[in-house]
C-alpha cells in the first residue's frame, strides 16, 4: 500500500482504495447517511447527506492521513512526520500518528484558530506556530523534513492519501447504491479524486461534481489548460477548500472521472451552512457545506438521488458567527439599516414604536451624535433588525419611510 516518491505519480485504483477501507476498519468511523426532506423537496429528487463532519477529529482528513501514515517504512516511521494546516489535516495526521505510535510535528499559522490548534495538540502533535498564510507555514514544515528527515505528510497530493480519501465512496455506494449524482467539494482535489476513483469503478454511470468556492477556484482553469495552475490570493471564507493550485496526484484523476466542477459563491456558502445548521441540525463548516451550496444556487441541474457529502464540521465559533449572520442577512433574515433622526428626548423609543408595528426584531442599536456631514440637532442611528425575509425587510423600509425617516443604508 506504501508508494515511494519516484513512484507517487502511481494510478490509484479500487483495489487501493478497498486496501485502506481494510486498513481504516475500526479506526474511521463509517459515517451516518442522512436523508433530507427540504432538500429534497427542493431538487425535486432524494438528497442525502454524507456526514464526514461526525467523523473523528470532524473531517474525513483521518482516513487519508492513517492510510498514508500507516503505509510509510520502519526507518520512516522512526523519523517521525511532519505537516502543515490551518486545521483538519493537521487533526488527522497528529490522531493518526498518535494511533500508529509515530511522533508527529505540526506546522500551522500564527492566526490559526485556537480551538484548531488546542485540539491538533490534544491529539499528541507537536505544533509550532509559524508565519501568516498557509503558503509560508508549508514552507517551514518541509525545510523542517529537509532538516530532520521527518516524512512530509501532505494533504492531498500522494496516492495513499486519495486511497484513504475513497473509502467515504466506498462508503455512500454501500449506503446509497441508487445514487445518482454525488456532489463534494474540491479544494487540493484529494477527496474528490479518492471518491471519484471509488464511485465510477464501481458505477460509471454515476455523475460525481465537484465543488469550488468562486474566489479560490483553480480547477475550472487548470482544466481548460490541461494542466494544474495557480490562482492568485484565493480568497473565502471555506478555508477547507482554499487552496490555490490542484495537486499534481488528484489533478489526473479528476480531469479523468470528474464529471463538472462547479463555483459557488459566499452568499451560497452562508446559506448552505445555515440550512445545515436549522433543519439538518449538523455543525458543517463551509467547506463542507458547499455541495449543499450547489444545490441551492441551481436545484434543478442534479439527476436523483443526489448524495452530498458533508466534508467537516470544524468550524471556528467567531466565524461561524459571523457566517450565520451573512447567511441570514443573505436570506432576508437580518437588515442592517442607517437612519437620521432628530436628536431630542424620545425620538429613539418613537423609532423602535415604528419598528414593533412592523414586527421587526431589534439586535442592537448604536448612535453616533458627532459627525461634521450631520446638523446640530441631528443624529444617526444604525440598527441591526432580525427580520422574516426579503418581504418582511421591503416592509421595513417602506415603513420607516413613511414614518418621515431618511434611510441612508
Amino acid at each position: 500500500m506504501s508508494y515511494s516518491t519516484a513512484d507517487s505519480f502511481r494510478p490509484v485504483t479500487l483495489d487501493d482504495v478497498r486496501g485502506a477501507q481494510k486498513m481504516l476498519s475500526g479506526v474511521a468511523r463509517v459515517t451516518a447517511m442522512e436523508g433530507s426532506r427540504h432538500l429534497s423537496q427542493t431538487v425535486g429528487a432524494p438528497v442525502h447527506l454524507k456526514c464526514e463532519n461526525l467523523q473523528r477529529t470532524g473531517s474525513f482528513k483521518l482516513r487519508g492521513a492513517y492510510v498514508r501514515i500507516a503505509g510509510l517504512l520502519p526507518e520512516e516511521r522512526a523519523a517521525g512526520v511532519v505537516a502543515a494546516s490551518a486545521g483538519n489535516h493537521a487533526q488527522g495526521v497528529a490522531l493518526a500518528s498518535s494511533l500508529l505510535g509515530v511522533r508527529s510535528t505540526v506546522f500551522m499559522p500564527k492566526g490559526a484558530p485556537l480551538p484548531k490548534v488546542s485540539a491538533t495538540r490534544d491529539y499528541g502533535a507537536e505544533v509550532r506556530l509559524h508565519g501568516q498564510v498557509v503558503d509560508e507555514t508549508l514552507a517551514a514544515a518541509q525545510e523542517y523534513a529537509a532538516e530532520t528527515g521527518a516524512v512530509f505528510i501532505h494533504p492531498f497530493d500522494h496516492p495513499d492519501i486519495i486511497a484513504g480519501q475513497g473509502t467515504v465512496g466506498l462508503e455512500i455506494m454501500e449506503q446509497c447504491p441508487e445514487a445518482r449524482t454525488v456532489l463534494v467539494g474540491i479544494g487540493g482535489g484529494g477527496l474528490a479524486a479518492g471518491i471519484a476513483v471509488a464511485v465510477k469503478a464501481l458505477r460509471p454511470e454515476v455523475r460525481v461534481v465537484g465543488v469550488q468556492a468562486a474566489g479560490a477556484a483553480a480547477y475550472p482553469p487548470s482544466l481548460a489548460a490541461g494542466r494544474p495552475v495557480s490562482v492568485e490570493n484565493p480568497a473565502t471564507m471555506a478555508d477547507g477548500i482554499k487552496v490555490g493550485r490542484p495537486g499534481d496526484v488528484p489533478f489526473r484523476i479528476v480531469g479523468e472521472l470528474i464529471d463538472e466542477v462547479r463555483t459557488v459563491t459566499e452568499d451560497e456558502l452562508s446559506a448552505a451552512l445555515l440550512l445545515c445548521l436549522e433543519r439538518a441540525k449538523l455543525v458543517v463548516e463551509p467547506a463542507g457545506a458547499s455541495p449543499v451550496a450547489a444545490l441551492l444556487s441551481d436545484p434543478g441541474a442534479f439527476e436523483g438521488p443526489v448524495v452530498a457529502v458533508l466534508s467537516g464540521g470544524n468550524v471556528d465559533p467567531v466565524l461561524m458567527e459571523r457566517v450565520l449572520r451573512h447567511g441570514m442577512a443573505a436570506q432576508g433574515r437580518y437588515l442592517a439599516v442607517r437612519l437620521r433622526l432628530t436628536d431630542r428626548p424620545g425620538a429613539l423609543a418613537t423609532l423602535l414604536g415604528v419598528l414593533s408595528v412592523v414586527d421587526a426584531n431589534v439586535l442592537d442599536v448604536s448612535h453616533v451624535r458627532t459627525d461634521p456631514r450631520l446638523g446640530l440637532t441631528e443624529a444617526e442611528v444604525e440598527l441591526h433588525l432580525e427580520t422574516k425575509g426579503p418581504a418582511h425587510c421591503a416592509e421595513v423600509g417602506q415603513a420607516l419611510r413613511e414614518a418621515g425617516y431618511t434611510v441612508i443604508g
